[in-house]
């Protein structure tokens, strides 16, 4: 078992200079250009209580629904969800934040670090309402640290292959897991019945000036 920093790094080479400084503390112009064509990413956040676990989320939306005002900030407005709160209320205690910004068909990827505020003000949150649902907030991130991410474990799992997509028939639908999982007895909705009910709350995001 490994319990040392020391019988860690025994087990790997140095880190190359180029892994080392490739981090900047701010966005240059290629991270904002990263952000702006990303439709995705995954928050990391992490509670204050003790023995709180971590919690990482997906987040997504047209390519640009993460705005860059300048190279310390990014404003990511919080869609409709299963209102569990659990990244909002981790960043409440703890305001440290972790990004993952991920393009369709590239492998490389966006890390970036920094501490967090929930804003609601109509300054920031009227800043998404033309392209959509108007967010109840913003989650604000001054950036502390950026870097890209190498290629190498898109390139070692396909993501992007045709060849290596799964059917979604491989799994019961989403309702028959937590059906299952509950041990509830009522039918669970039908996948085709939840597809339609997302596509409808979608659409329905879509309109700008509509009431979250």
């Amino acid at each position: 078992m490994i319990e040392t920093l020391a019988q860690l790094r025994a087990l790997y080479a140095a880190p190359a200079e180029r892994a080392q400084k490739k981090q900047q503390p701010q966005l240059d112009a290629h991270c904002q250009r990263f952000i702006a064509l990303s439709p995705f990413c995954v928050l990391a956040s992490a509670g204050a209580a003790p023995g709180a676990l971590l919690d990482a989320s997906p987040r997504g939306g047209l390519p640009g629904f993460a705005r860059t005002p300048d190279a310390h900030t990014v404003l990511l407005p919080d869609a409709g969800g299963n209102n569990r709160l659990d990244t909002l209320t981790n960043l409440l205690a703890d305001p440290r934040i972790g990004m993952l910004f991920i393009i369709p068909g590239v492998d490389e990827t966006l890390r970036v670090n920094g501490t967090a505020r929930l804003r609601d003000e109509a300054a920031l949150t009227d800043l998404f309402a033309a392209t959509g649902q108007r967010p109840r907030l913003v989650i604000e991130v001054r950036v502390a640290e950026a870097y890209l991410h190498c290629s190498k474990a898109f390139m070692r799992s396909r993501l992007w292959q045709p060849g290596a997509q799964q059917d979604r028939a491989v799994l019961p639908s989403m309702n028959q897991m937590i059906h299952d999982q509950m041990g509830l007895a009522t039918p669970p909705e039908t996948a085709a019945a939840m597809a339609e009910r997302y596509r409808a709350q979608l659409a329905l995001e879509q309109q700008p000036g509509t009431p979250p």
